[in-house]
């Protein structure tokens, strides 16, 4: 079964953080993300990857 991308809400949710920490973090390009039809949207799989980079780049 394919993931379902997730919103900046769920994404907000799922980092436990504020929507505007997610949306600032999409502004300053430092959390992987696309776009369709404007939507700003998430891979689980890939922000979960992308965590792991960061904590091996201490």
């Amino acid at each position: 079964m394919k993931e379902k991308p997730m919103t900046v809400k769920g994404m907000a949710a799922f980092l436990g953080v504020h929507t505007d920490t997610v949306y600032k973090m999409v502004k300053q390009n430092k959390l992987p993300h696309f776009r369709i039809g404007g939507k700003i949207l998430f891979s689980q799989a890939t922000v979960l990857e992308w965590i792991r980079e960061q904590e091996n780049c201490k």
